[in-house]
């Protein structure tokens, strides 16, 4: 198939103009699914989709859903072969641009523009998390389409549009249209690479759990002159149980938190200190100077392979300006744990209730809500499929990918591992710069053109083996 990739690469370069201009279709509709005034902004990308993938040669449609809309597209080889059946998965919704007055070009009028560092850059809203992404793929489709006449195996597209949102929707569509998902491995590009150079396949995320813990002690709030002294204060109760999550040495102290974890080989390890990364360049981005995480693990391990408990936010009394002295019936704090291999997110919550319980003084009470997660996923890196994927990047790249973990949580991973039974190839051409979520978000214009370039070789090859 050396030289049928040979003729979809040039497919791909003659239409590349193209290619860019349906880029900036998707990119200019605002399909914003946290904010219900935009949902007819998230059909229209949904149609959009479908019609794309309908042109490409796929039964495409977007389906309806209690919340947005899932575009499901089908793409059959008009003769039956042994190759593979994937599924490749990507998100059409976008995170709100809001600061406004932060972008230097508007959010969803995208544009090309020169940057300093990285040449010719993509911007808008969604041009890398997740539009310009999944266009890659989509890229790499059409070009085959043009060159071949179609692809050389089955392949499966599922876009959602919650996934910004916290994905209420994938759930029960996930179980609903199993028998059509179901394929031998899962594709996903909501990915970076190492750096601008360099391409990675991602083979580990952390899990995630999550809840909202309340202190009540006074049946109202009550004036702190008359009450102060006598009277418990929920916020010191409350901000005395938070400081007792870590020791010194930056250990998490919720008794059996780290009793089932599953530590990296000592291989993967040496793998990631290879990469040299600079840990005083990552602090020093975003003004820091000294790592704050466990003694004696390097910050990449911190982010890969260790667990964390973080405080997301804390509220409690008066908040407006000025000084009203007030102690307050209750206190709430939003707290959240990153999980590694072998950690159970209901378990960890168990746990952190009764820490929290424990360290109830007399006349206040907890209450535990919001709460759930995902448990941390890893993939072994020895299968077919990976070996495949590595060898048609280094193809396009010139060396082979870096495998490298992600401190992120992506819970569509493991819904694909328990509800569909099939492991997932994290591919992305993203960056970490890309400011993703962050106003003035960009995509590298050769993250774009090489990753439909990649995606094209990595069709090829897979397309040859057995999975």
């Amino acid at each position: 198939m050396a030289d049928a990739t040979a003729t979809v690469l040039a497919a791909l370069k003659a239409d590349g103009e193209n290619a860019l201009k349906r880029l900036f279709e998707i990119l200019a509709v605002p399909s914003i699914s946290t904010d219900p005034a935009h949902s007819a902004d998230c059909r229209k990308a949904a149609d959009w989709c479908a019609a794309q993938l309908s042109e490409i040669g796929f039964t495409a449609q977007a389906h309806k859903t209690a919340g947005q809309p899932m575009v499901l597209g089908q793409y059959k080889p008009p003769l039956d072969n042994a190759a593979p059946h994937v599924l490749f998965y990507g998100h059409y919704d976008v995170q709100p641009p809001d600061p406004l007055d932060e972008w230097t070009t508007p959010p969803f009028k995208p544009s090309v523009v020169t940057d300093t560092e990285h040449g010719e850059v993509i911007t808008g809203r969604g041009s890398s998390d997740d539009k310009g992404q999944f266009m890659t793929f989509f890229e790499a489709c059409r070009a085959w389409k043009t060159a071949q006449g179609g692809l050389p195996m089955r392949v499966t597209v599922l876009l959602e549009g919650e996934e910004e949102s916290g994905s209420p929707s994938l759930g029960p569509f996930l179980k609903s249209h199993a028998s059509e998902l179901a394929a031998d491995v899962a594709l996903v590009c909501d990915t970076t690479q190492w750096d601008k150079d360099t391409p990675a396949i991602t083979t580990t995320l952390r899990g995630l759990a999550f809840s909202e813990v309340t202190i009540k002690g006074p049946s109202r709030d009550l004036h702190s002159g008359m009450y102060g002294g006598p009277v418990r204060n929920p916020i010191r109760v409350l901000s005395n149980i938070l400081g007792d999550l870590y020791d010194a040495s930056g250990r998490i102290c919720i008794p059996g938190f780290y009793d089932a974890i599953r530590e990296p080989k000592m291989a993967q390890i040496e793998q990631w200190r290879s990469l040299g990364f600079d840990a005083e360049q990552f602090l020093g981005s975003v003004g820091l100077s000294r790592s704050a995480g466990e003694n004696g693990r390097t910050p990449l391990e911190q982010l890969w392979s260790r667990p964390t408990a973080e405080i997301n936010g804390i509220y409690g009394g008066y908040q407006g300006p000025g000084t009203k002295t007030v102690i307050p019936a209750s206190a709430t704090a939003k707290v959240s744990f990153r999980l590694v291999p072998g950690q159970e997110p209901e378990k960890i919550l168990k746990g952190f209730r009764t820490f929290v319980k424990e360290r109830l003084p007399t006349d206040c009470k907890a209450e535990f809500n919001g709460e759930g997660g995902s448990p941390a996923v890893g993939f072994d890196t020895d299968t077919i499929a990976f070996r495949v994927a590595a060898d048609a990047i280094a193809e396009e790249w010139g060396q082979r990918p870096v495998f490298v973990g992600c401190g992120a949580s992506i819970p569509i991973v493991q819904s694909f591992k328990t509800v569909l039974g099939m492991n997932t190839l994290l591919i992305g051409f993203a960056l970490n710069d890309d400011r993703i979520h962050a106003p003035n978000e960009k995509y590298n214009l050769s993250s774009f053109q090489r990753g439909a370039r990649s995606w094209v070789r990595i069709i090829n090859r897979l397309s040859q083996v057995p999975i």
